[in-house]
């Protein structure tokens, strides 16, 4: 988060609308594309739309159970909201490196949260939008505890605890970056029949 002072509300309310902005993309512009959308690649060194979605929900998958046990147990200890949100300074910068655009600075991505394939089936998609559920689900119960008390175990480095506040900003944040990409590939890979195969059934 910035270095301004954010009220803790405003944060989580932010949060909350970026992540159900990408729910949105799923339901409306996703959901609908054929396998074939999903698997298409602007380049041979680039992923395509389902990868982006895969390594979205890899990367959830890792963090996400520290998350859910983390948030009961400080709703089970009945701690309280702080009035405003706190970042810790190693949390501060991961986040800020996520949000920097891939124009000027690529990130490379560690193995372990790579996708795992080329070819992907159309159940990425539904499978990505449960994640975001489940995420928007832990912020709602993020606002009834002090988010800025309870610590995160990075799952590439457990040593490394990060504070809530900036775990769930730094997966926002992660999320917004693949969700750009998501678009740019879709731009990049559109053909003349898609608007036809995108349409749902009748």
């Amino acid at each position: 988060m910035p270095s301004a002072v954010v009220r803790t509300p405003e944060f989580f309310d932010q949060l909350a609308a970026s992540v159900r902005s990408a729910r949105e993309v799923v339901t409306q512009q996703l959901r609908h594309l054929s396998e074939d959308q999903l698997n298409r690649r602007p380049s041979p060194d680039t992923w395509s739309v389902g990868q982006c979605l895969e390594h979205l929900t890899i990367v959830g998958g890792h963090h996400l159970p520290a998350v859910v046990r983390k948030v009961k147990a400080a709703s089970e200890r009945g701690t309280r909201p702080a009035e405003t949100v706190k970042s810790g300074f190693i949390g501060g910068r991961l986040v800020q490196s996520m949000r920097t655009p891939v124009s000027q600075k690529a990130l490379k991505t560690p193995q372990r949260y790579a996708p795992s394939g080329s070819r992907l089936p159309r159940t990425v998609v539904e499978v990505f939008g449960r994640q975001l559920d489940e995420l928007l689900n832990l912020i709602d119960q993020a606002r009834t505890i002090n988010a800025n008390r309870v610590r995160i175990p990075n799952p590439l480095i457990p040593l490394l605890q990060l504070r809530l506040t900036d775990e769930f900003a730094f997966l926002v944040a992660h999320i917004e970056r693949h969700m750009a990409q998501v678009e740019r590939v879709l731009q990049a890979t559109k053909r003349p029949q898609d608007e036809a195969e995108a349409k749902p059934a009748e």
